[in-house]
C-alpha cells in the first residue's frame, strides 16, 4: 500500500493522534474513525472538532485498512488484545505506544493471531511542535509496508529492523535516560530546595558540566512529569521490565516511575517558566 489508505482508525484519540490529524492536511486520509475508552462530552467534542467518527470499537475499526494504537502503555496490551476480533484481515495495526519489547511481542502475537499484521512502532520525541513529522522507528515483519503508508502520510518513519521488539528497545533504553535524568533533577533541585541550598547545588552542577544549563533544563523537566507524569511513570514501567529482560534488574528506572507518578498524581498547573517557581508549586503539595 502505497497510497494514503482510504479508512485510518485510532484506538486510543488523545493527545498524539490529535497533533498527526492537525498535521496531515492534504495528505489525510479519506476516512477517520476512532475508539478511545473515554465516552465523555469532552471527547465527543474532541472527536467532532476533528472531523473523527467515534464509535464502539468494533465500528470504529470497520473496515479500517490501518489502525493506529495510542493508548497509554498500561493499556497497549490489553487494546491489542480487544481491537483484534475487530480488525479486517490484512489491516496493519501500528503500536505506537511506549511499551517493553517483550509487551509487544505479546501483542503481536494477539494481532496476528487475528490475521491483522502487527508493526511495532516507536514514537522518539514529543509530538509537539513536530506533530506528523516527529520521528518515529518501526520494526517487525511488515515494517517496509508501514513505512510506506507513513510516508505516504506525509510522516518520518525510519525502519529498525524485521523483528518486533527492535524499535521499542530503542525507545525504552533511551528513556532510561531522558526520564530518568527528569526524575533525578527533581529529587535533586526538590532537595536542595527544601534544604535552602539550591543556589549553591545549581552553582556547583554548573560548574561542574558548564555545557548543561540546568535551572532551564530543571524546569523542563519538571514542567513534563507535572504535566505527564501518569503517563510517563506508566512508560517508566515498561522500561524497568526492559531492563530487567535484559538481566540488569532495572532499579533506576522503578525509582524514576515513582517519582514520574508522585509528581504527575498531583496535578500541579506548572506556571511560569521559572525552575524555583515550580519547585515550591510541587513543594506545596508534597
Amino acid at each position: 500500500m502505497t497510497h494514503i489508505p482510504g479508512h485510518l482508525a485510532f484506538v486510543g484519540f488523545g493527545e498524539a493522534a490529535t497533533a498527526f490529524v492537525n498535521g496531515w492536511a492534504a495528505h489525510r486520509p479519506g476516512t477517520l474513525s476512532a475508539y478511545d475508552i473515554r465516552d465523555d462530552a469532552e471527547m465527543q467534542v474532541r472527536l467532532a472538532d476533528h472531523d473523527v467518527t467515534g464509535g464502539p470499537i468494533d465500528q470504529a475499526l470497520a473496515g479500517a485498512e490501518v489502525v493506529l494504537s495510542l493508548v497509554t502503555a498500561d493499556q497497549a496490551l490489553d487494546a491489542a488484545r480487544t481491537a483484534a476480533p475487530a480488525l479486517a484481515p490484512g489491516a496493519l495495526w501500528l503500536d505506537c505506544n511506549s511499551c517493553a519489547p517483550g509487551t509487544k511481542r505479546q501483542a503481536a502475537a494477539a494481532i496476528e493471531g487475528a490475521g491483522a499484521r502487527y508493526v511495532d512502532v516507536a514514537v522518539m520525541a514529543p509530538v509537539h511542535p513536530r506533530r506528523h513529522h516527529v520521528p518515529l522507528l518501526v520494526s517487525g515483519p511488515h515494517a517496509e509496508a508501514a513505512a510506506e503508508v507513513l510516508r505516504a502520510l506525509d510522516m518520518r518513519p525510519e525502519v529498525s529492523g524485521d523483528a518486533v521488539g527492535q524499535a521499542s528497545a530503542v525507545k525504552m533504553i533511551r528513556s532510561v535516560m531522558i526520564k530518568g535524568l527528569e526524575a533525578l533533577t527533581a529529587e535533586c533541585f526538590l532537595s536542595a530546595r527544601r534544604a535552602g541550598v539550591e543556589d549553591r547545588v545549581l552553582a556547583s552542577l554548573e560548574a561542574s558540566d558548564p555545557e548543561m544549563n540546568w535551572r532551564e533544563r530543571g524546569a523542563y523537566n519538571l514542567e513534563r512529569m507535572m504535566v505527564h507524569g501518569p503517563r510517563r511513570a506508566a512508560e517508566m514501567r515498561e522500561v524497568t521490565t526492559t531492563v530487567a529482560e535484559l538481566g540488569l534488574g532495572g532499579g533506576i528506572s522503578a525509582a524514576a516511575a515513582d517519582w514520574q507518578a508522585r509528581i504527575g498524581a498531583l496535578e500541579a498547573d506548572p506556571g511560569e517558566d521559572d525552575l524555583l517557581a515550580r519547585l515550591d508549586t510541587v513543594l506545596r503539595q508534597l
